[in-house]
């Protein structure tokens, strides 16, 4: 789509939005049902196409981790989103009273989406419906990475939802530039750090408000009291989900350092007993494409190089997009693999001499998307909780914090600005509009000119309350 075509598009759903500003939970419960039917009816259709993006995506794995999350956030919208747009009192300051207050939710107005390639669906349909939910239109611009998708998606959303209600654009970088580029009422980003600064750079120069889902090295922290196999066989998973596609996937393990060998053996039994032959398994997903393949071996090389020792837990597939997983031992800091997100079935190992010194090297690093604790002490892992600063955490397991419609997901610093999910996300995209109501009868003309000894008194008493 050329930029006039994209401004055009924009400026449609723009004026339907400020011709519409009260919209009932009546029309709000509508969109939120159509886009259930639009999941449910397509959902072989959905499985396929991502399938195809990826070269192999388990099918498992999209309906657990995309449609199944997907469904669940329309439900819990659909069941609370009616008390969640209901005006909201609030105390008034006594001095104040007999008046009132009160926040009234409003719509934005247009909500631009742009959507990642990880988890087209989800990462597209989680913020959509806190977007609907909040009485808004909704652009989302599609990853250019996931193409079979984005197809799929321009060609359904117009069987279910009216052009100026949600609208899909396809396109590569230029297309996005001009998309974030586009005065929203708030952008929502879920992506990498680097185009994270791009995209609020863009959105600066309109005032855009943004809400940036970025990612970061989020760390697996092992205690030493931990159950060792639980904590390897749910690290384990967490990040071989998706081929260790996912912003919040365990980046790396803090771990006592005379449990690295017991752990790697762990985690090589438990490779070999969930994913057997892996390259021709169904469940393990490919990589998406040769450019991220690619900058995952010059991750190995250059860790290889630094003479790190590299574990592979699987032999060498015939398919270059098929990447087995890898454990990395003795990685210097100063290579990609301890500084960047990974984003693949990667694996560095780090050990630890006490938990302080652990902590500590998670403090002295941008703040993660997700932090995980594995232990037994509560007191322990309450410390953790507060020495530690991170989007959200999983306390003896990983990714389920995300899946928390009643918790909010977002990040914090290099990791993220803002969240959603649940009644998060309907705040996210509503203006909380706060309205003070003046009772028939109030002592505000005593605080009008010209001033004297009454005002004095009045301040005196104010002051001291």
């Amino acid at each position: 789509m050329n930029n006039n075509d994209l401004q055009k598009r924009f400026n449609e759903i723009f004026q339907a939005s400020r011709m519409q500003t009260d919209v009932a939970w009546a029309l709000r419960a509508q969109r939120l049902q159509r886009l259930e039917h639009m999941v449910r009816d397509n959902e072989a259709a959905l499985v396929k196409v991502i399938c195809t993006d990826f070269g192999n995506r388990s099918r498992h794995e999209t309906a657990l981790l995309e449609v199944f999350p997907t469904l669940a956030a329309i439900r819990h919208a659909l069941k609370h989103g009616r008390r969640w747009m209901k005006p909201r009192k609030v105390a008034t300051d006594w001095w104040f009273w007999p008046a009132r207050n009160r926040i009234i939710p409003q719509p934005l107005g247009i909500i631009g989406i742009v959507a990642p390639w990880n988890y087209p669906l989800f990462l597209t349909t989680g913020p959509l419906v806190g977007a609907l939910a909040a009485g808004n239109r909704v652009m989302i611009k599609t990853s250019e990475f996931a193409p079979a998708f984005a197809q799929w998606l321009s060609e359904t959303v117009p069987q279910y939802f009216a052009k100026d209600e949600v609208a899909v654009i396809n396109g590569g970088a230029d297309t996005a530039a001009a998309f974030c580029s586009l005065p929203f009422d708030h952008l929502l980003f879920t992506g990498s750090t680097e185009i994270g600064r791009k995209v609020m750079q863009a959105a600066a120069e309109n005032l855009t408000p943004v809400t940036l889902e970025l990612g970061g090295k989020s760390p697996a922290l092992v205690l030493p009291d931990a159950d060792l196999p639980h904590a390897v066989a749910r690290i384990m998973a967490g990040k071989l989900l998706n081929a260790g596609q996912t912003c919040i996937a365990p980046d790396y393990v803090l771990l006592p350092q005379n449990l690295v060998g017991e752990f790697t053996l762990q985690a090589r039994q438990w490779v070999s007993k969930h994913y057997p032959d892996y390259e021709n398994n169904p469940d393990y997903t490919h990589i998406i494409n040769e450019k991220q393949t690619g900058r995952l071996k010059a991750m190995l090389a250059e860790a290889q190089t630094a003479r790190a020792k590299i574990e592979a837990l699987g032999p060498v597939s015939a398919n270059s997009n098929c990447l087995p997983p890898h454990l990395i031992r003795n990685a210097p800091d100063t290579t990609a693999l301890m500084q960047e997100e990974i984003f693949g079935p990667l694996l560095p190992l780090v050990a630890y001499e006490t938990p302080s010194h652990a902590l500590s090297y998670i403090r002295s690093r941008p703040r993660p998307l997700a932090l995980y604790v594995f232990g037994q002490n509560k007191g322990e892992i309450e410390n953790v909780l507060r020495q530690s600063v991170s989007g959200g955490v999983s306390v003896n397991d990983t990714i389920f914090h995300a899946a928390q419609e009643n918790l909010p997901f977002g990040g914090i610093g290099a990791s993220g600005i803002g969240a959603y999910h649940g009644q998060t996300g309907f705040d996210t995209f509503s203006h909380l509009k706060p309205v003070f109501y003046q009772a028939k009868a109030n002592t505000a003309s005593w605080l009008a000119p010209p001033y004297g000894k009454r005002l004095e008194i009045l301040l005196k008493i104010l002051k001291r309350s």
